[in-house]
């Protein structure tokens, strides 16, 4: 939790401001998660921050949405491509990809 918590704010990724009339505030939790390794120990232990986004109540902007995630199809594309042209595929992994996209730009 506590490098999750670290990364938030080290990205900066809230400011304080005054809720605006008519306006409600949507909750949080921690979603936890243990990842074993093949003969069933203990890789290690995730912890995530998540909204309630189940307590949204429908609005104008209710269905505008950003989320930096690949459909199957997509994945599929490149798979596709990548055997298609001969390359090379490797893999990464990037935690709190969310945090360096500058959102007042692209949404507000």
């Amino acid at each position: 939790m506590n490098k999750e918590l670290v990364a938030l704010k080290v990205n900066q990724t809230w400011i304080i401001i005054n809720l605006s009339l008519g306006k409600s505030i949507i909750g949080c939790h921690w979603v936890y998660k243990v990842k074993y390794k093949s003969d069933d120990t203990v890789k290690r232990y995730k912890a995530r921050l998540v909204a309630k986004g189940y307590t949204q109540l429908e609005e104008p902007d209710f269905s505008n949405t950003f989320a930096l995630v690949a459909k199957l199809t997509t994945s599929r594309l490149i798979l596709s491509i990548v055997v298609v042209s001969d390359c090379i595929l490797k893999q990464l992994d990037v935690k709190n990809t969310f945090l360096h996209w500058d959102l007042a730009k692209k949404f507000i």
